[in-house]
């Protein structure tokens, strides 16, 4: 009998307990991307990364036709007209250019790369700061992306709630 009633104030406990376990683990979700989207910044640093693309590739280009239109002189019959040493150096020209093309395609990469990240993320830390401090305030526990699941649990959107936060619409 006293292990019957221990047993059962102690099922009582764990119970009572699971429950508030459950009542405190209030779920919300949102999707990144389409915050993201909504976010006028965004749109602003698109247009200032395609820009800059278009430089570097104007870059690139100018280089392509320096390197385009020494290998046409090197190949002509012009170069009868230049000298040994002459003709050495403008080979070694060439092949500095031809380096400095095929070098440019990797910088320029890595110099997109880095614009992107200069852009980009101190908009995504704006946008998850606004997901944490929704959650906080509305009392979720866990806030899932829902770009990232194909199958969530039950669980509030709370896009809306942190586009008001933000001032969006």
């Amino acid at each position: 009998m006293k292990q019957t009633a221990i047993f059962a104030v102690l099922l009582t406990g764990i119970l009572a307990s699971g429950t508030a376990v459950t009542a405190q683990s209030k779920m919300g979700c949102i999707s990144l991307n389409e915050l993201l989207s909504a976010m006028p910044e965004v749109k602003k640093a698109d247009t200032t990364l395609a820009e800059y693309r278009v430089a570097l590739q104007q870059q690139f280009d100018a280089y392509k036709t320096d390197y385009t239109t020494e290998f046409a002189l090197l190949s002509s019959r012009d170069t009868a007209k230049f000298t040994r040493p002459q003709l050495d150096l403008k080979r070694r020209s060439l092949a500095e250019l031809l380096a400095k093309l095929q070098g440019y395609d990797r910088e320029a990469g890595q110099l997109l790369e880095q614009k992107r990240s200069d852009l980009f993320l101190p908009i995504q830390k704006k946008a998850e700061d606004a997901i944490r401090q929704v959650s906080k305030d509305n009392g979720y526990a866990f806030v899932f992306e829902k770009d990232n699941l194909h199958v969530y649990p039950p669980s509030d959107d709370i896009l809306p709630l942190v586009k008001k936060s933000l001032g969006l619409r």
